[in-house]
């Protein structure tokens, strides 16, 4: 169990702080990166739930999300990739492909790219699928100095595709995507 009873604790007042296993490290550090852009894609995942509340199965899905974006901190908190402490497991990442597909499985097929926006809900899908490729990207780059957990990087690319998909879904099922017009604007 988690217990935290205060916040302010000044330890990192020297550029620092500390990891999972108690271990200090500087905040410029890639696995520091790599964990505070996972919490970057969590809140933006939060904010998208805003605007999918009374969506109760979409809620549901990103309440999970959320969560497994937790345990994934959790996870590179603690350097290396096995032990006993919490680590991530692809079957979170099989259940980001099965909902994926099933949302998919829904949508009229792709015919152009589809340009970041839309109603709010896509927006804000399609914004939180940008901080969570941001998210891989930090987690890849730690991964090429010491070892990580490959299921967080499996997790962080199905739930981009994911978000995308959700993007689609909350465009109501394709109808309101704002399509790429290859060279519209490139002559007069």
């Amino acid at each position: 169990m988690v217990r935290i009873t205060k916040v302010t604790t000044r330890r990192g007042d020297a550029g620092e702080t500390s990891l999972g296993d108690g271990s200090r490290l500087r905040k410029d550090k890639p696995r520091i990166a790599a964990i505070g852009t996972v919490d970057e894609a969590n809140a933006a995942i939060g904010i998208l739930r805003l605007v999918t509340r009374d969506l109760p199965e979409v809620d549901a899905m990103l309440a999970r999300i959320q969560n497994d974006l937790f345990d994934i901190g959790a996870d590179l908190s603690v350097p290396g990739e096995g032990g006993t402490r919490l680590r991530l497991s692809d079957t979170p990442v099989l259940r980001l492909e099965s909902e994926q597909a099933a949302m998919n499985a829904k949508l009229p097929a792709l015919t152009s790219f589809i340009l970041p926006g839309g109603p709010a809900g896509a927006a804000h899908a399609h914004m939180a699928r940008t901080v969570v490729r941001r998210a891989e990207r930090e987690v890849v780059r730690l991964a090429a100095e010491e070892a990580v957990n490959p299921a967080i990087i499996r997790f962080l690319n199905r739930l981009s595709d994911h978000l995308f998909v959700l993007a689609r879904v909350l465009s109501g099922g394709g109808g309101s995507e704002v399509l790429w017009v290859p060279g519209r604007n490139l002559t007069s």
